[in-house]
C-alpha cells in the first residue's frame, strides 16, 4: 500500500507527541482497514509508542474484539459517533493503552445497507479522561474516502493529546 506523504508526517507528529507524553497508542479500524496502523507504523521507531491495532471490519468482530456492545451496533448502526467511541475505548481497555484512536464509516461504493450515505465516517479518539468524536461527510472513490479518514484521524488524536493538560496522567 502506497501511503501519501503527508500521512507520514501526521504519524511522526503523532508519535512526536505520545513520546513527549510517555503514553502509549492503540487503534481500532473498520472502514481504513488498517491504513491507519500502516502509516504509523510505516515511521522508525513507532513501536515505543505504538501497540498495536485492532481491524474490526464487521459488527460480529466489533462486538468480540472490541467489546462494543450489540444492542448498541443494532440501535445505532456501526456508522454512528456512539459506535466510534466505544470502538475507541475498547481499544484502550483490549490493548492496555492510554490512547485509543478509531474510524467507522462507509467507503462506498454502495451504502451500509442502513441508508448510510457514502462517504460518512466517524473517528473517535480516546482517552481515560476524554473521547473526541468527529463526523466526516466526504466526497470521492473508495481510496479517497479511506485516506481522508485516516488523515482526519492522525490529526484528531494530534489535537487530542496536544490539549490534554500536562498534570493530568493517563493510566493504561
Amino acid at each position: 500500500m502506497r501511503l501519501d506523504a503527508d500521512l507520514l508526517v501526521l504519524a511522526g507528529a503523532l508519535l512526536k507527541a505520545l513520546a513527549g507524553r510517555g503514553w502509549c497508542l492503540g487503534t481500532a479500524e473498520s472502514l481504513t482497514g488498517g491504513m491507519v496502523g500502516a502509516a504509523i507504523t510505516a515511521v522508525p521507531g513507532a513501536s515505543v509508542s505504538y501497540m498495536g491495532g485492532i481491524i474490526g471490519y464487521t459488527d460480529r468482530e466489533k462486538t468480540a474484539l472490541l467489546g462494543v456492545p450489540a444492542e448498541l451496533l443494532e440501535q445505532r448502526g456501526a456508522v454512528s459517533a456512539e459506535v466510534a467511541e466505544a470502538m475507541a475505548h475498547g481499544c484502550r481497555e483490549r490493548l492496555n493503552v492510554q490512547v485509543g484512536l478509531a474510524t467507522t464509516g462507509v467507503a462506498g461504493p454502495a451504502s451500509d445497507g442502513r441508508g448510510t450515505p457514502v462517504g460518512t465516517v466517524f473517528v473517535a479518539c480516546a482517552t481515560a479522561r476524554e473521547c473526541t468524536v468527529a463526523r466526516l461527510l466526504l466526497d470521492g472513490d473508495r481510496r479517497h474516502i479511506r485516506v481522508e479518514s485516516t488523515r482526519a484521524a492522525l490529526r484528531l488524536a494530534i489535537r487530542l493529546i496536544e490539549t490534554t493538560p500536562p498534570e493530568v496522567e493517563e493510566t493504561a
